[in-house]
């Protein structure tokens, strides 16, 4: 099996300026993002997608390889579809964030571990274990609750389920990571979808996903990683110890 993995990342973001090129315990946040994901066995290629010679340069001068995108597109899905355009020969498609440099080799076959397994979902998505003392009124991490087969029910800024009662058996609440998997097939349809409102309202686009009608598969990892959105959690990154 042939699986893309694509990073898209831009210079322009809107809370860190200049994130992907910001130094992390020695080298750029991009750096680390794109060598970790190349670590993965499983990963047929690995591209960073960009509309930023400076990015670029950055991944060329470690032997990676780079897709320039155009700069207009609305959102890093859109990137990756862009990207995925010209491999058709791969069959599944991951979007891994610019600003997950801790993510590890482990993560990721998790991630794609379904397709590995000879599944087809749509999409699938990672999650880790809940904190409820940490996570639950945390805007910032988002929460996932899932189906009794796995798949997901919704995705919240806000918290959910309500507890309305000490729960007495596992609840099926995670704590959801940014990274994304897909058909090439199902990515190319994705991009195509208009935006719908609970996407826009939380600003969380995986729900565009669910409010079409299709599903998303959860996988599970016990590793927490770091993302970096804010400059707390930059200054974090400088002594996160990586445990890939």
């Amino acid at each position: 099996m042939n699986i893309l993995c694509v990073i898209p990342s831009r210079i322009g973001s809107t809370r860190t300026p200049r994130k992907p090129l910001l130094p992390i315990q020695g080298k750029p946040m991009i750096q680390w993002v794109y060598e970790n994901a190349s670590r993965c066995k499983v990963f047929t290629k690995v591209v960073v997608a960009t509309d930023s010679h400076e990015i670029a340069d950055v991944i060329h001068a470690i032997g990676g390889e780079v897709v320039m995108t155009d700069p207009n597109l609305p959102t890093g899905t859109d990137r990756v579809a862009a990207v995925a355009q010209h491999f058709p020969e791969m069959s599944v498609v991951v979007n891994l964030q610019g600003d997950e440099p801790f993510v590890t080799p482990k993560m990721l076959e998790a991630l794609v571990s379904p397709y590995l397994a000879g599944e087809f979902p749509e999409m699938t998505t990672l999650a880790s274990p809940f904190n409820k003392e940490q996570d639950y009124h945390n805007p910032g991490a988002p929460k996932v609750i899932t189906d009794l087969k796995g798949n997901v029910l919704y995705f919240s800024r806000s918290p959910i389920p309500y507890f309305r009662q000490e729960a007495k058996i596992p609840v099926p609440v995670y704590h959801h990571m940014g990274l994304y998997a897909f058909t090439r097939d199902f990515l190319l349809l994705y991009r195509t979808l208009p935006q719908t409102p609970l996407e826009i309202t939380e600003s969380l686009e995986q729900l565009r996903v669910l409010e079409h009608g299709y599903k998303i598969r959860l996988c599970l990892t016990e590793q927490r990683s770091l993302e970096i959105n804010t400059p707390e959690e930059y200054e974090m990154a400088q002594m996160f110890v990586y445990q890939g």
